[in-house]
């Protein structure tokens, strides 16, 4: 491996840290397939590697990079983003006390109090966007873990991070930051004093939509840490080989992915915002955005490519803003009506009708996950679908 030690992140993404075969002189590493591995004569294992469930090479690059580019002690890749997630919370004790986000990924808070409750663990859902409302819902020396998602899917919501880093120090938790839309191009929650980093990495650390990956940053190598690494062997919650080297092959082209992705989100944030078929738009880089101060503190360069629009109603043809919303994305082509977010792709998707009872989305909502492709295209599609949606006999 060259030296990386004073490259920028752009070049250690791009070079994967500079690795080199030594062997064969090969710049991508190779994907290793084999399960388990040979003791020495004497009945040692001096390779380090026993099984491939919990000792496979090819965990070694994307994890290392990961770790560099969040600037933490180590990092773990598991076999989903909810496998990662959960990992943090199967790593307590039942009894402990948890504070999550109110408004996040929906499948990981269905989990939490289905589950994780079940389970034993007492959650309880916060607006963490809210400082106060956080700090009166700590219970210190009970209280393990404080989970914030920030950007907060589906409306974008903003938590400050080093405020709650603070809160949780002082009352003997733990932050837990699911920074999976933020990415570490524009954020990296350790450096502001968050303990653990999530990433769902099918999103947009992959960035093709060909893998279901998750990872976790630690930024400390403690007992919680190895209990979370022990979790991921035990359960087999493991990233397969060839996941892990197309895990590896995407986050090389990381930055130039997401910056001009996120680009094309503030462009067509600010078009939208001003369209007559269009309620409101949810942007964190919008000057009206009510998180906008703090993601300006924490987001660096850019504020992400997410972003969701509220549709107009159309009284005088009955239309709602539901039956609108739906109508815009039946009638969009270069969009694609499709779940996730953070490939090169753009996607469009109703979420209300995805989450069911009790998501905090909106009936009128469309969540847009932003590509690359050219911002003026995505837009005249947009344009056009939002026109149909407002005709007479189209819904």
């Amino acid at each position: 491996m060259t030296t990386t030690r004073h490259l920028s992140p752009e070049s250690l993404a791009a070079q994967a840290l500079g690795w080199v075969d030594e062997t064969t002189r090969a710049v991508v590493p190779p994907i290793h397939v084999s399960t388990t591995y040979l003791r020495d004569p004497d009945n040692q294992y001096r390779s380090g590697r026993v099984y491939s469930r919990a000792d496979s090479p090819n965990y070694n690059q994307p994890e290392a990079l990961l770790a560099r580019l969040e600037k933490g002690a180590g990092a773990l890749v598991f076999s989903s983003g909810m496998s990662a997630a959960s990992a943090c919370f199967l790593a307590l004790t039942p009894g402990d006390h948890v504070i999550v986000s109110r408004v996040m990924y929906w499948s990981l808070r269905n989990w939490l109090l289905t589950f994780a409750t079940h389970w034993g663990l007492k959650v309880e859902l916060v607006d963490t966007d809210r400082i106060d409302a956080v700090k009166a819902a700590i219970r210190p020396g009970y209280t393990k873990l404080i989970w914030i998602e920030t950007p907060a899917n589906p409306l974008w919501i903003i938590s400050d991070i080093a405020a709650l880093s603070d809160l949780a120090y002082r009352a003997g938790a733990r932050l837990a930051v699911d920074s999976t839309c933020a990415t570490p191009v524009f954020t990296r929650p350790i450096e502001l004093g968050a303990d653990i980093v999530m990433h769902a990495a099918t999103k947009y650390l992959n960035g093709h939509s060909d893998v279901i990956a998750g990872a976790l940053v630690a930024a400390r190598d403690d007992d919680y840490w190895q209990r979370i690494r022990t979790i991921r062997g035990q359960l087999g919650t493991v990233l397969g080989a060839l996941e892990s080297y197309l895990l590896l092959r995407g986050m090389r082209t990381l930055f130039p992915r997401v910056r001009t992705a996120s680009a094309n989100a503030q462009w067509l944030a600010e078009r939208l915002a001003a369209h007559p078929g269009v309620e409101a738009v949810l942007y964190p880089g919008l000057p009206d955005f009510a998180g906008r101060a703090v993601a300006a503190k924490q987001m660096r360069g850019g504020f992400g490519a997410m972003l969701s629009v509220r549709i107009k109603p159309n009284a005088d043809i009955g239309v709602n803003g539901e039956q609108a919303a739906v109508a815009v994305a039946a009638n969009t082509t270069l969009w694609k009506r499709a779940t996730s977010l953070g490939g090169v792709e753009s996607l469009i998707e109703h979420r209300a009708s995805v989450e069911g009872a009790g998501t905090p989305a909106p009936p009128d909502l469309l969540r847009l996950s932003v590509g690359i492709e050219a911002k003026e295209d995505l837009l005249a599609d947009l344009e056009q679908a939002l026109a149909i949606a407002h005709r007479r006999n189209t819904i």
